[in-house]
C-alpha cells in the first residue's frame, strides 16, 4: 500500500529480457531514495506500479515485470526517470490517499500548459473510468496523488484536470509530460469498492425480486 506522494526520482539504467514474451529485469538508480532499509521481496511503487524487489545493490534496486504489466502501463520498459515511492507502514502519515499500487490503465494528456503560478493537466482517461471520477476526489498518475479539479464526459472517455503546483513539477517525473503522452492511471480504491457493492446490491435485489431464480 502507498500514499501517492513520490519519495523520490530515480532512473532506469538497464533492462534485460526475461525471455520472449516474459517480461524484463529492470535495474533503477535510486540514491536519493534511501535503501538501507529495503530488501529483496519488499514493494516500491515504480512510475505508480507496484513493483517487487529482487535485488538491492549500492545505491540501486531491480525488480521483474511481467509482459502482462507492460502491456497495461508506460514508463516501465525503457531508460528514464521514474518516480519512486517505498510501501507505507501502519504508522505513516496518509498525506496523499490510500494507493494500491495496481494501475487500472493508461490515460492521455490531452493539455499540459501554465496557469497562473501552476499548471493545469488533463488527461483523457477510458470509458471504463469515468464513473470513479469526481470533481474533487482523488486519483493517481505516475504514482502521483492528486485531486481532480474538473471531469467533463467525452465520447469514449472522460477528461480529468488536476492543477500542478511547482513543487508537484519540481520533485516528479510529471515536469516531462507533453500532450499525447501516456500516463499510469489509478482509481481511488474506495471508489471501486462502493461500485461493487451497489451492483452486488442492485443484482441481489433484482433476484429477490423474482424468487423463482433461486428454485432448485
Amino acid at each position: 500500500m502507498f500514499t501517492g506522494i513520490v519519495a523520490a526520482v530515480g532512473a532506469i539504467t538497464h533492462l534485460e529480457s526475461l525471455g520472449p514474451d516474459a517480461g524484463l529485469r529492470v535495474h533503477v538508480d535510486a540514491p536519493a531514495l534511501g535503501l538501507s532499509d529495503v530488501a529483496p521481496g519488499d514493494s516500491i511503487a515504480v512510475q505508480g506500479a507496484c513493483m517487487t524487489v529482487v535485488a538491492v545493490e549500492g545505491g540501486g534496486f531491480d525488480f521483474d515485470v511481467s509482459g502482462e504489466t507492460l502491456a497495461r502501463t508506460v514508463g516501465l520498459d525503457g531508460r528514464g526517470p521514474v518516480n519512486l515511492e517505498k510501501a507505507m507502514r501502519l504508522t505513516d502519515r496518509v498525506g496523499g490517499h490510500l494507493v494500491s499500487g495496481h494501475i487500472d490503465g493508461v490515460g492521455t494528456v490531452t493539455r499540459f500548459q501554465p496557469v497562473a503560478e501552476s499548471w493545469t493537466l488533463d488527461v483523457k482517461a477510458p470509458l471504463s473510468f469515468a464513473r470513479y471520477l469526481v470533481f474533487k476526489g482523488s486519483v493517481t498518475l505516475n504514482g502521483v496523488s492528486l485531486t481532480i479539479n474538473r471531469v467533463t464526459d467525452v465520447p469514449e472517455g472522460c477528461v480529468l484536470s488536476v492543477n500542478l503546483i511547482p513543487h508537484t513539477l519540481a520533485v516528479t517525473t510529471l515536469k516531462a509530460l507533453v500532450p499525447g503522452a501516456g500516463v499510469n492511471l489509478e482509481v481511488d480504491m474506495i471508489a471501486r469498492y462502493l461500485d461493487r457493492m451497489r451492483a452486488v446490491d442492485t443484482a441481489a435485489s433484482q433476484v429477490e425480486q423474482k424468487p423463482g431464480l433461486l428454485s432448485t
